[in-house]
């Protein structure tokens, strides 16, 4: 069960030093890499020249393709690693950690209540569409606020918790193939006119990756509010995601979002403006409070950090509990 402790390591890895801007700006991200893998394969097989039922059959046959590829990847570096012993331990680490986004994801969301603070809504506008799709200019202070929560929670998810948890099932393939299928999702899983077909395998796959995660990542965030809040904050969150995670149009994204919201009782989700397209959701946790700002998002950060150390706690009584079976 050296798994457990090579994810636990890297957890810790991740936590202190995150994405170094400066190494990838020398070489280039795997996730770059896996992007422009993607692009091979749409620019020639998603276009005008086929039907949409040869689009939706081409992007079938191109994730499968991905998929496969990474998993071959992934077992010929754990392959390489084990030959390689302590050295190859260490490598192994470090792989694994760039597949995580604790401190990158922090850092991001950290950097919009910065921007509030220090230049009012528009240095908020200006961070905050870093991270989000949503249009920046329709968004006030509250708007702001809760966009950046909202994609901290969300991913938390998928960029934290999903690629834990594949990599302690599966090592390295499961985490390479999990990170192919979450970059091919947000690069051609929209249900937009180019992508509905083609990228329609990737998106319903990438769905049923992220299912446990998104549960296992709303208990985190309870448990994480707990610690920080106080019990009832725990019981709150709990509750807002069982009773509102369905709200989302997420399959997945509405556990971690509605957690977060009971957890800071504040409102989540609810109508916002994606590329001028007004899309109306309902308010997750309704109850809560309309009005947010920078301070929520630093209690949500605080949060954050708090369920991933959860995490990282799990994984460590998971790794004693197969030691002494």
């Amino acid at each position: 069960m050296s798994h457990f402790l090579v994810l636990l390591a890297a957890i810790a890895l991740d936590r202190i030093v995150g994405d170094p801007p400066s190494l990838w700006r020398r070489i280039p991200h795997p996730v770059v890499i896996f992007g422009k893998a993607i692009d091979l394969f749409e620019t020639r097989l998603n276009t005008a020249s086929f039907t949409g039922e040869g689009r939706r059959l081409n992007g079938v046959v191109t994730i499968i393709a991905l998929l496969v590829a990474s998993v071959v990847v992934g077992q010929l570096l754990t392959s390489i690693f084990q030959h390689l012993g302590f050295i190859g331990l260490l490598l192994e680490i470090v792989v694994v950690a760039v597949f995580l986004a604790q401190k990158s994801l922090g850092d991001h969301v950290q950097a919009v209540a910065d921007g509030l603070f220090q230049d009012g809504l528009e240095g908020g506008r200006r961070a905050v569409a870093m991270i989000v799709g949503r249009d920046p200019k329709t968004l006030d202070e509250s708007g702001v606020s809760r966009a950046a929560i909202e994609s901290l929670s969300e991913n938390f998810a998928d960029g934290v918790v999903a690629p834990a948890l594949w990599y302690a099932i599966a090592g390295l393939p499961g985490i390479l193939a999990y990170k192919m299928l979450n970059t091919a999702d947000s690069m051609i899983g929209h249900k937009n006119d180019r992508f509905r077909d083609f990228g329609w395998a990737s998106a319903r796959l990438d769905d049923l990756a992220n299912w446990p995660a998104a549960r296992v990542s709303a208990v985190f965030i309870a448990l994480a509010a707990a610690v920080k809040l106080g019990v009832p904050s725990g019981r709150r969150s709990l509750s807002a995601a069982l009773r509102d995670s369905g709200l989302h149009r997420s399959p997945n994204s509405g556990w971690p979002e509605a957690a977060m919201a009971g957890a800071l009782d504040l409102q989540l989700a609810g109508p916002r403006v994606y590329g001028g397209v007004r899309v109306s959701e309902p308010m997750m946790h309704a109850a809560g409070r309309s009005d947010a700002g920078p301070r929520d998002i630093l209690v949500g950060i605080g949060i954050f950090y708090a369920a991933c150390s959860i995490m990282a706690a799990f994984v460590a009584a998971t790794w004693l509990a197969f030691r002494l079976l």
